[in-house]
């Protein structure tokens, strides 16, 4: 495929660029690679320019850069042709799925499919083998049901949602179009929920409903367990990474990404757009506001306003921990200079 050809098929996004410099040197394009292991005929990307110096180093034969005339020059001194965009990791991502799309087989029910009379299963759908689907359950037109998924009763799915291999979706748990729920992932199950009496634990049972919208995607070997009463609900287009667990009761909003071993216990509430990073940890009620940010193995056991990026355990402002942090490397030296002072002044 030849560089303009790429160009053609991202249209608007891609209206600056070397061939309106130099149109005779239009490489045939035949995959994508990072910059640093890319190769003849690969296209790449450069996100900013502190990155710049691999532009010198590469092989890889087109670039994707930021709206940056000095790389652009750069580029345009070794040889490789270019395009620039506001958005070069974001271009990037369309231009892999030009060369690569995910494996989707033809509709058909595998004969082996356990599927409950009553069940009812939309149009151009695929199930594969040893899926177990019980009573009541709803699948949407164009959906995908990868080997040994197991669906337990009166659970709606959606359409084009696809379910991999090896996922259970429990009772009372409704997912919307377009979501993606990833091998080993268990959406639905009890939630965690105990009475303690005088002679041990006594079981609430869990009633409540699990809802993923329009969009969401679940990691492997995640949870999103169900209530004892009222819904677990993850909003629209949420990005859930594999390792995580979604206690019950917790209300995610739109928008969300949360990475791989954090957990939310009980009742958490985040609004839309809010990150977690990896192995952040939530305590049971918090509520974190629109556009919060925490950051990896951060511990949050009060609320978190609007837009606020937080981090430690327990969690403070980003920049007061950066602070802290600096000061707890010193904190030997520290204490040695305080014992020195307290020695100065009983001998005064």
């Amino acid at each position: 495929m030849k560089f303009s050809e790429i160009l053609h098929q991202f249209g608007d996004a891609a209206t600056v660029h070397s061939l309106s410099v130099d149109p005779d040197h239009d490489p045939e394009i035949t995959g994508v690679a990072a910059i640093d292991e890319a190769n003849k005929g690969n296209l790449s990307y450069v996100e900013g320019a502190k990155f710049g110096s691999f532009i010198a180093k590469t092989n890889a034969s087109a670039l994707i850069l930021p709206q940056d005339e000095k790389l652009q020059a750069i580029a345009q001194q070794h040889g490789i042709v270019w395009l620039s965009t506001p958005e070069p990791r974001l271009l990037f991502a369309k231009a892999i799925a030009i060369f690569y799309q995910p494996y989707r087989p033809a509709p058909e029910i595998h004969p082996s499919a356990v599927i409950h009379s009553t069940a009812k299963i939309g149009s151009h759908v695929y199930i594969g083998p040893h899926v177990v689907i019980e009573q009541g359950v709803e699948v949407g037109n164009d959906a995908i049901i990868h080997p040994n998924v197991v669906v337990y009763p009166d659970v709606k799915i959606g359409d084009r949602t696809i379910l991999h291999a090896n996922c259970t979706i429990h009772e009372r748990t409704h997912i919307g179009a377009d979501c993606v729920i990833h091998s080993g992932a268990v959406i639905g199950a009890e939630g965690f929920g105990f009475v303690p009496t005088r002679t041990g634990w006594f079981k609430m049972e869990q009633s409540g409903y699990t809802v993923l919208e329009d969009g969401v995607v679940i990691g492997c070997n995640s949870a999103v367990d169900r209530p004892a009463v009222g819904e677990t609900r993850v909003g629209r287009n949420t990005v859930i990474d594999n390792l995580v667990q979604i206690g019950h009761g917790c209300q995610i909003g739109s928008g969300c990404a949360i990475a791989g071993q954090a957990g939310l216990s009980g009742a958490v509430k985040l609004g839309n757009r809010v990150i977690l990073a990896g192995q952040a940890g939530i305590a049971n009620k918090v509520k974190l506001g629109d556009g919060a940010i925490v950051s990896a193995q951060t511990g949050i056991l009060s609320d978190v306003a609007p837009g606020e990026i937080v981090s430690g355990t327990p969690a403070m402002p980003h920049k007061v921990y950066l602070k802290a942090s600096a000061i707890y490397h010193r904190l030997p030296d520290i204490y040695q200079s305080l014992k020195e002072l307290q020695r100065k002044l009983n001998n005064s």
